[in-house]
């Protein structure tokens, strides 16, 4: 599975099947800090990706 990541812009590959949840701890990357977006739909933490999925992971920005 690719997983797209933002700031700074890399691909890397992840063993799949795997959840949202886990392949975030595996990047090392804390849950409520990103969206995990695969194509057009935003992916909750229990969703399974296929070793064919490509999902983009965006910070989560804020401002005012």
């Amino acid at each position: 599975m690719n997983v797209i990541l933002r700031h700074p812009r890399r691909e890397v590959t992840i063993d799949a099947p795997i959840s949202v949840d886990r392949m975030l701890k595996a990047l090392d990357i804390v849950p409520e800090t990103v969206l995990v977006i695969r194509g057009s739909d935003l992916l909750t933490r229990d969703t399974t990706l296929g070793r064919d999925d490509t999902v983009e992971v965006r910070p989560v920005i804020s401002g005012g």
